[in-house]
């Protein structure tokens, strides 16, 4: 109970007009920049998230939020971005809105493609501020999906991908093809609306291989750790068997977790503490290599 008051307080504090700082106790504070425009799109802002010492800042993490590409917003992580900052505050934190799609457009590839515009405001602002960016991209649900195939997917013409240091995968789906993912009560959508089949692909890649992030891992993609509800009705526990399957195959370093509850189980107050703890350990240990 007093952690979460002490988390409301905190939101109080960012949303604050006055109030261009938060402090998570007495040795750990961030400057805050609210929905930053990335683009000439409404939907692209971020919210943007600096460690006081910026001399220390190791890395950024780029939050991706889910809502079945065509809802949700950044505010829906912005909690558990707080979390995270307690647990990594040498690291700048990037909570992005991005275009969702409707019945008139298409998920891909704008949806990569303002990740990639996304991490070009934050590459320029880098620069401003004299260090190396090196990205961790965080998805949840559709936002895990659009991390894996903006990390692994070598066709898009995307600037910043082989700056990403790791990838976590919350719930997210690998592979579209799954049998077990049509069963999702929105997959018709998603199968009319990921991308415009009707277009012709630059190579021979079939145009429904090229949303799959499975299809697109090699030795080279970034370490991944994914985490899967034991539970869960939207994204199936196969994802998580077909995803490690290839990572391991491609020799891609990586780790796994299933956590009890469904879907949206894994940001509460007992998942979201182990989640965190392991997305550290599994840095601790990509940067060993």
């Amino acid at each position: 109970m007093k952690k979460n008051l002490k988390l409301l307080f905190l939101i109080l504090i960012i949303f604050s007009c006055k109030e261009k700082t938060i402090r998570l106790n007495n040795n750990i504070s961030f400057d805050v920049q609210k929905n930053i425009s990335y683009g000439k799109n409404s939907a692209q802002q971020l919210d943007l998230y600096f460690p006081k010492n910026k001399n220390s800042i190791k890395g950024i993490f780029v939050i991706v939020h889910g809502g079945g590409w065509k809802a949700g917003d950044k505010s829906d992580l912005t909690r558990f971005a707080l979390s995270m900052m307690e647990k990594f505050p040498d690291h700048a934190f990037a909570n992005i809105n991005y275009r969702l799609a409707n019945n008139s457009s298409f998920i891909l590839p704008n949806q990569t493609d303002d990740i990639d515009n996304a991490l070009d405001f934050l590459v320029k602002k880098s620069v401003e501020m004299k260090f190396i960016p090196q990205f961790i991209l965080l998805g949840n649900s559709a936002g895990a999906h659009l991390s894996m195939l903006y990390g692994y997917n070598r066709l898009f013409d995307d600037k910043h991908r082989t700056k990403i240091k790791a990838i976590v995968n919350i719930v997210g789906p690998a592979d579209l093809s799954d049998p077990n993912f049509k069963n999702y009560s929105d997959y018709d959508f998603v199968e009319k609306h990921m991308i415009d089949l009707t277009k012709p692909t630059p190579t021979d890649i079939p145009n429904q291989d090229i949303p799959n992030p499975v299809y697109w891992i090699n030795k080279n993609s970034p370490p991944t750790i994914s985490f899967y509800g034991n539970n869960d009705q939207v994204i199936p526990l196969s994802q998580k068997k077909i995803l490690d399957s290839v990572l391991n195959k491609n020799q891609v370093f990586n780790q796994s977790y299933e956590f009890p509850g469904g879907h949206l189980d894994w940001n509460n107050k007992k998942n979201a503490p182990f989640i965190i703890n392991s997305i550290n350990e599994f840095l601790m240990h990509t940067d060993e290599k």
